[in-house]
């Protein structure tokens, strides 16, 4: 196994860490204690993608688990903060599903021999992820410095983003799925 893969596999195994530390209560500054390893993992995502392009180390293993370590990691995150009350189900459950949809699209579309690469706007979208997810970590101390919950607004923002970027792939797919429609 190669470096890249190496550090992608690494964020995967982030996530329980993060969920154990974020979900189990007494651990003496939890949240930003989670926030820290959420961080960590979360900048594994551009340092694998780096190393594998830069060495020419591409695999089909680390193409099918880099998406799949940012879902995890995303996923958790979001369904922690709806079990500790700090956003909504409906919010988590929308990105969650825009996740899978867009995984569903990508997997139709290699059977079609396409394969389907992170748009700006969809790289864009997990920036906002990570940032959202940090944002309400660490909700309590920026209120100290920010009056106003930022975390809240942050959250809505992200899940435009979240939104448009789905749709964005169903829009540049939509001639190769019409085509396929066609047969």
């Amino acid at each position: 196994m190669n470096l890249a893969n190496k550090i992608t596999l690494t964020r995967v195994l982030f996530v329980p860490l993060f969920m154990v530390i974020l979900l189990i209560p007494g651990i003496p500054y939890r949240q930003y204690l989670a926030a820290a390893v959420f961080i960590l993992a979360a900048s594994t995502d551009g340092l694998d993608g780096y190393i594998a392009r830069s060495r020419k180390q591409i695999t089909r293993f680390g193409t099918f688990l880099d998406p799949l370590a940012d879902k995890l990691l995303i996923s958790a995150a979001l369904i922690s903060l709806v079990e500790l009350g700090d956003i909504p189900a409906w919010i988590a459950v929308t990105i969650v599903g825009r996740e899978f949809a867009v995984t569903g699209l990508r997997s139709i579309l290699a059977t079609e021999g396409h394969t389907v690469s992170a748009s700006k706007l969809g790289k864009l979208k997990t920036v906002f992820q990570i940032i959202t997810v940090v944002v309400i970590l660490i909700d309590e101390a920026l209120s100290i410095v920010i009056p106003v919950r930022i975390s809240q607004f942050i959250l809505y923002l992200t899940v435009i983003f979240t939104l448009w970027s789905g749709i964005d792939y169903f829009i540049k797919a939509k001639p190769i799925l019409q085509n396929r429609m066609d047969m």
